[in-house]
């Protein structure tokens, strides 16, 4: 989301206010474009001043001279209130609304203030327009009605009321339009009216004198009811703060509220004490014009009921239409810092603060309704008085912060206002007082209901797509309205003018002047407001796609240039003259077929795309012309489109330069030659690298294996060795411990025989010791120990016989014996287990011969094929007791088959009833570092290296067959004599 620039503005002070801060992050919004030129933010600055115009001769009509000590004091907080929020503007040049936000923002602490002051201050400026559309209908009537012309009150108040927000509704700028055409004059007259008038009453000898006589009796309650209603005028000049935002020079509108502080006493202190001079007639009552003429009289004579109807028409215009300018923008600004709907935050394209200029139009209407200016006057001027103490209120509470210019005076102005608020406001009336009081919460609690959003046109999307909808609309023959609006304008100006003079002659008045400004006036006002829908829109349009089609030009990042019927180039973007490497300046008038020789001169003879090469040295442009790059030839793909403007024809030519590209489809040709000669290199290196990578995974399997192998045929062989001596020492010497043991039990029967009578010593030893449990026992210990020393033998030759350290060379053994050995070796994994029975081994041999091979590297084949059958049955058996139809399972058994071929060829099978092994994985099995096991469980080198035993080294076959549920069976043939790197045919499912 692109957010305002206001909310962008790192403050300190700017801190999330509840809910109201949070809604600022859905506004989808159109950023605030910098339309307005400096002059159009002063005219809306300086309308403030016209506002004199209304109260100042009531209260000079009330209270007389001492009317001047309301004025003057006013005066005095209005020009300081400029400067400070002149400061306030320069820290804050991106926010919209001026004065009442820039409070908002300092009391964002206190968010029930910062709203309330905020809306107060909107309420003042909302009631502005009906109470001038009041004023001009009285204006009108009072001069038509002596000619005998009548209109409808109501209505021409309503049509004065609605024309304004009209011209609003079609953007700022035509509103800024306006306040050119008449700000000048009407400021420059209400000037000359003040520094003319004091002139005249300081030097003219007709003059009354400066000065009055009698001062009058000062009243309190008197001077705080008409301060109640000053500051509603002397305040209102600094309004130039809120176009600041959407300024094209934010610091020159600024400087209007310092211009406006110098006027400000000029016009309301100077005015007022012309009125307090020359206007002191009792006979004026209330009546404005009546007392704006009677001052004026002296000095301008008869042209002053001329002047004085402009400036009430041109007072009551430029404020109204200043009035629609200022009071959407402080909706927007508040919906940007969240006090209030998102909805106010939607500003389109152009400009148009849609929903706050209808929520400000619609409550413009019910103040219409009320009639009655000085009831309008008292409730609205009750929230502007609200929001000013609010204004000095922040100032106070942010006295530390260098924005803020004169903290003591701001709480002095704080407490004079309260005073002001109270005293002033009941002297005018509790019942409107308290009206206007509750006024600004009665506005907050209707945002609140629109923020629910439940009607459509309360939702931010709905305003969005009224915007674009608005926006791609297309009005056919809009021209043909155009031209029906200028002579419905013009015949009917002439018509009106045509009837009136007429009027005016009959009724022999001299009321011409006068009803000539309000016709110039209201003619102005109806003309611009029919323009507003009609011709400046599509002017708008225009501009806007004269802006877009500029801006295309310029940052088009391919050469564009423009050239006549005659093939000379008009005008040329920033591409091109970087493309030619001369400024624009240079490239007007050349020829295109002069820099593209290729070309012919007319350019309805070229071709819509070609391709050219381009020669910037064919001109003799001034050396100071060139850029410092010296110029290579290069080739453009040239790009034609022809026009029609008015009665010419235009041609738009747009190069492309595709000399990189041409320069790459060459390097790419030699590229894909070399290519095809880096392939087929890479390709024989691949094959030769795969070999070598094969063998290189074959080698390394075989060294891990050997070294394996070899370690444990290096173990099993030392502890065979050192297990071997001791078991021979004690076996040699078990025959003469026998030969020992024989003869001392015949010399201890010899004994018995010779002596047969013992003394008791003797017998009771020999009972102790059990003497002929012993002469049994012994020889059969004697034997026992010699059985268990032979088996002893037996296994260490069985392990040596395994090993076979001693016999790396191929030699003729008995395959049955390597059988016996490895069984011997993994009789420990066949007894039974916790969760599986005692593994039966079946051994069913044939007759083999000898057969020769290596026999240490064979008996690694036998260890590792019956080690897998091992561990297939211990998980295809654990846990179970039962087959799937209730009978008992099946104990786990491994069978060991030999069988002689033929004379020449010897088959060992080794089969389980194990699981099985899949079809999936039955044809990888052979596979180096294949393996179904877990991490660290298994290397899946073992059938690899059997596999490569098998085929490579003996020349033998080495293959599986299984059926799932069935067990497998592997198959090992091998010759009786080998032949060294002998090829055999793969026979059954045997793979690598």
């Amino acid at each position: 989301m692109k957010r305002h620039s206001a909310i962008a503005y790192r403050d300190p002070i700017l801190i999330k206010i509840g809910t109201f801060h949070m809604e600022t992050q859905t506004l989808p919004l159109v950023r605030l474009k910098r339309s307005l030129s400096f002059l159009e933010t002063w005219g809306f600055g300086l309308s403030g001043l016209l506002l004199w115009l209304g109260p100042a001769p009531a209260m000079n009509a009330a209270l007389g001279v001492q009317a001047i000590f309301v004025w003057i004091p006013a005066a005095i907080i209005g020009i300081l209130l400029n400067l400070q929020v002149q400061h306030l503007g320069m820290g804050w040049p991106d926010m919209s609304g001026g004065t009442p936000n820039y409070a908002a923002r300092l009391l964002a602490k206190y968010p029930i203030a910062a709203r309330y002051g905020a809306v107060g201050y909107w309420l003042g400026w909302v009631s502005v327009p009906p109470m001038n559309a009041i004023i001009l209908s009285d204006l009108v009537l009072a001069n038509l009605n002596p000619v005998g012309i009548s209109l409808p009150e109501n209505l021409l108040r309503l049509g004065f009321t609605v024309i304004p927000y009209i011209v609003a509704f079609s953007g700022t700028r035509t509103l800024g339009i306006l306040h050119l055409c008449f700000i000048i004059p009407a400021v420059g007259f209400l000037l000359t009216f003040g520094l003319q008038g004091l002139g005249w009453l300081t030097f003219a000898p007709a003059s009354p004198g400066i000065l009055p006589r009698d001062w009058g009796q000062f009243n309190l309650i008197e001077w705080a009811k008409w301060f109640f209603v000053a500051v509603y005028a002397a305040y209102g000049c600094e309004t130039a703060s809120s176009f600041v935002a959407d300024s094209r020079q934010p610091r020159s509108t600024l400087k209007t509220l310092s211009f406006a502080a110098v006027l400000l006493p000029i016009v309301y202190v100077g005015g007022s004490w012309i009125l307090m001079r020359l206007a002191s007639d009792p006979g004026l009552g209330n009546n404005t014009f009546l007392h704006l003429v009677a001052g004026a009289h002296p000095f301008w004579g008869s042209a002053a009921s001329t002047l004085v109807t402009f400036l009430l028409s041109a007072g009551c215009l430029l404020s109204s239409t200043t009035a629609i300018s200022n009071s959407p923008r402080v909706l927007y600004q508040l919906a940007l810092d969240g006090y209030m709907a998102p909805v106010f935050g939607v500003v389109s394209s152009r400009g148009v603060f849609g929903p706050g200029l209808l929520f400000t139009f619609i409550l413009s209407l019910i103040c219409l309704l009320g009639g009655d200016i000085s009831h309008v006057v008292m409730v609205t001027g009750t929230g502007y008085l609200s929001s000013m103490m609010a204004v000095h209120l922040s100032l106070w509470l942010n006295r530390d912060r260098p924005e803020v210019k004169w903290p003591r005076l701001s709480l002095l102005f704080l407490i004079v206002e309260s005073f002001v608020m109270v005293v002033g406001g009941l002297a005018w009336g509790w019942n409107h007082w308290l009206m206007g009081l509750l006024l600004a919460p009665t506005i907050l609690v209707v945002d609140a209901l629109i923020r629910r959003r439940s009607v459509p046109l309360f939702r931010v999307e709905w305003w969005l797509a009224l915007y674009r909808r608005r926006r791609s609309g297309k009005f056919q023959d809009f021209d043909v309205l155009q031209v029906g609006v200028l002579l419905f304008l013009i015949c009917g100006a002439l018509t009106v003018g045509w009837v009136v003079r007429t009027v005016i002659e009959g009724s022999g008045l001299a009321v011409a002047s006068e009803l000539y400004v309000l016709l110039l006036l209201s003619i102005a006002l109806v003309g611009v407001a029919i323009a507003c829908w009609t011709t400046l829109p599509q002017i708008a349009s225009i501009v806007e796609a004269q802006e877009a089609t500029e801006h295309l030009f310029n940052v088009a990042l391919d050469p564009i240039m423009v050239i006549d019927e005659h093939g000379a180039i008009a005008r040329a973007n920033p591409a091109a003259c970087t493309l030619f490497g001369v400024s624009a300046q240079a490239l007007a008038g050349v020829k295109m077929a002069q820099l593209l020789p290729g070309l012919r001169d007319a350019p309805q003879f070229w071709h819509p795309r070609c391709e050219q090469i381009v020669n910037p040295r064919a001109i003799a442009f001034a050396q100071e012309q060139f850029s410092a790059e010296s110029f290579a030839q290069k080739t453009v793909e040239v790009s034609l489109s022809s026009r029609t403007n008015w009665d010419q024809i235009e041609y738009v030519v747009i190069l492309r330069d595709i000399t990189p590209r041409k320069q790459a489809e060459a390097e790419l040709k030699a590229a894909f030659t070399r290519q095809e000669e880096l392939t087929a290199t890479a390709t024989r290196q691949a094959q030769e690298l795969e070999t070598a990578l094969f063998e290189l995974k074959q080698t390394q399997s075989q060294l891990i294996q050997t070294e394996k192998m070899s370690s444990l045929g290096q173990l099993v062989a030392g502890v065979a060795h050192e297990i071997n001596n001791p078991v021979n020492f004690i076996y040699g010497n078990l025959t003469y411990i026998n030969e020992y043991a024989t003869d001392l039990l015949a010399l201890i029967r010899l004994y018995q025989a010779s002596y047969p009578e013992s003394n008791s010593e003797v017998e009771e030893f020999s009972e102790q010791m059990d003497l002929t449990f012993l002469a049994e026992d012994l020889p059969k210990m004697i034997a026992s120990m010699k059985l268990g020393a032979e088996r002893i033998r037996q296994i260490v030759l069985t392990l040596r016989n395994f090993s076979r350290i001693d016999e790396s060379d191929m030699k003729a053994v008995n395959i049955h014996e390597g059988i016996e050995s490895t069984l011997l070796i993994l009789q420990n994994r066949l007894k039974p287990k916790a969760q599986c029975p005692r593994i039966e081994i079946i051994q069913e041999y044939s007759e083999l011969p000898e057969v020769e091979c290596f026999a240490s590297q064979l008996n690694q084949v036998f260890m590792n094929i019956i080690s897998n059958a091992i561990d297939a049955l211990h998980e295809g058996f654990q846990g179970a007791t039962m087959t799937p139809d209730g009978g008992d399972v099946p104990g786990p058994r491994i069978t060991i088959r030999t069988a002689a071929l033929d004379s020449h060829w010897v088959r060992i099978t080794i089969a389980d009833n194990g699981p099985g092994i899949p079809e999936s994985i039955r044809h990888r099995l052979f596979d180096p570092f294949f393996t179904t096991k877990g991490v660290g469980e298994g290397t899946g080198l073992g059938l690899s290296i059997c596999y490569q035993i098998v085929m490579e080294k003996h020349g033998g076959r080495l293959y599986c067959s299984s059926e799932l549920g069935e067990g497998a069976q592997f198959i090992i043939e091998i010759p009786v004599r080998t032949v060294r790197k002998l090829a055999q045919p793969e026979v059954g499912s045997a793979s690598h």
